[in-house]
């Protein structure tokens, strides 16, 4: 495998861990209404980071690409928006878990929008 296709590899990986490990951490969260509306929001937004970015790697065109992969910092964006409402709502039960889910959002979110930034003059 060439660095490219390994580096392609690890990012589902890591994006489909972190779909999983926010559905879990959803789990955790103090139970009321509030919680119920960010997890629906939170959960769709982190699994779909995941899934769009393995469309992304099947894109048929450079245009293709540079399309889903905006939708893919959309949803990481979304995620990590959420994560931190979580954050300042004071409505997790595991605030170390949520630091992690934090920080996995965030880099994220670089390593994704600095594929849109180099693909968007490469279109």
């Amino acid at each position: 495998m060439t660095d490219k296709e390994l580096f392609i590899e690890k990012m589902k990986k890591r994006t489909k861990k972190f779909a999983v490990d926010v559905i879990r951490f959803c789990d955790s969260l103090k139970t009321c209404k509030t919680s119920s509306v960010i997890t629906y929001q939170l959960v769709k937004s982190a699994t779909s980071t995941g899934a769009n970015y393995r469309a992304t790697c099947k894109a048929r065109s450079k245009n293709e690409f540079f399309s889903k992969i905006c939708i893919v910092v959309e949803e990481v964006d979304e995620s990590e928006y959420w994560l931190e409402v979580i954050k300042d709502a004071d409505l997790s039960n595991d605030n170390e878990e949520l630091e992690r889910l934090l920080i996995e959002a965030n880099e994220l979110n670089k390593v994704m929008s600095k594929a849109k930034n180099s693909s968007y003059g490469n279109k």
